[in-house]
């Protein structure tokens, strides 16, 4: 993974598998580890670089299990994702499953947590491995509220928080800054969403102001207001991306003649 921002680059992007069986997209989800393999060798052919695991859904539709279940779901899948040798990230807002997703070799820390505990601190300075520190405005993403206040204004005030608890643990150097727009409170109209997001990713050159690397959990749907957005994320050059369907952002990249291989095509 990237050390600092290089936006010269195509978004480095983190294909989405989910050991969860009731996340909100039905493609990305596997029972074990022989559909996860297949699934992470076609998303790796169609351009992603790297795999996003996760075994707990983060939206209304899913249900909250208990860690060890949540860590049951991932248990088998973990070491045979790792073997592929691409960067492996655990989806997790639970320590318990942080830790052992870790031990078993994923790479990257995917704190879904928003890293607010000093528990889920505690495991990636053990660990000494790269954070996706996204915003929640909630202790985990089925507890989050509205925000109230200016949207830039509360990304800045909660980054700046939790990059002082990342000094504390001698991690800030790992932290990767995700604006947390692929989480959401429960019942929010699609409509005052999409205004969030467009006012957050017209604004990412706000998120630049500590030097790290940004991290945006890019849209799925098939809707124009979706593809504006990924258009407004993308001519700005993130380092990394959370995604479900890789050839699509390789192809819109190409359009947009942004990343390098907007010439001819992701290989």
């Amino acid at each position: 993974m990237r050390s600092r921002p290089i936006t010269s680059l195509s978004v480095e992007l983190f294909a989405v598998i989910n050991a969860s069986p009731d996340s909100l997209n039905s493609d990305s989800i596997v029972a074990g580890a022989d559909q996860a393999l297949a699934r992470a060798k076609a998303m790796l052919a169609d351009g992603a670089d790297a795999l996003d695991l996760g075994g707990q859904g983060s939206t209304d539709a899913a249900a909250v299990v208990g860690w060890e279940t949540e860590w049951q779901r991932l248990a088998p899948i973990v070491p045979a994702l790792a073997a592929l040798g691409v960067p492996l990230s655990v989806d997790t807002w639970r320590p318990q499953v942080a830790r052992r997703a870790l031990e078993a070799g994923a790479t990257v820390l995917n704190a879904a947590d928003g890293m607010q505990t000093d528990a889920m601190w505690k495991v990636a300075a053990e660990f000494d491995v790269p954070i996706v520190v996204p915003f929640l405005s909630g202790p985990n993403p089925r507890e989050m509220k509205h925000v109230e206040a200016d949207p830039i204004d509360s990304l800045i005030d909660f980054f700046d928080a939790r990059l002082a608890d990342a000094d504390r643990f001698g991690m800030r150097h790992r932290c990767i800054v995700d604006p947390g727009t692929g989480f959401a409170p429960s019942n929010w109209p699609w409509e005052d969403r999409y205004l969030y997001q467009k006012i957050v990713y017209s604004n990412l050159d706000q998120l630049r102001r500590w030097n790290l690397p940004l991290y945006i959990a890019l849209p799925w749907k098939d809707t124009p207001q979706h593809w504006e957005l990924m258009e407004i994320v993308l001519k700005q050059q993130p380092e990394y991306g959370r995604v479900h369907y890789p050839a699509l952002v390789r192809a819109l990249e190409a359009k947009l003649g942004v990343g390098e291989h907007a010439d001819s095509g992701h290989d």
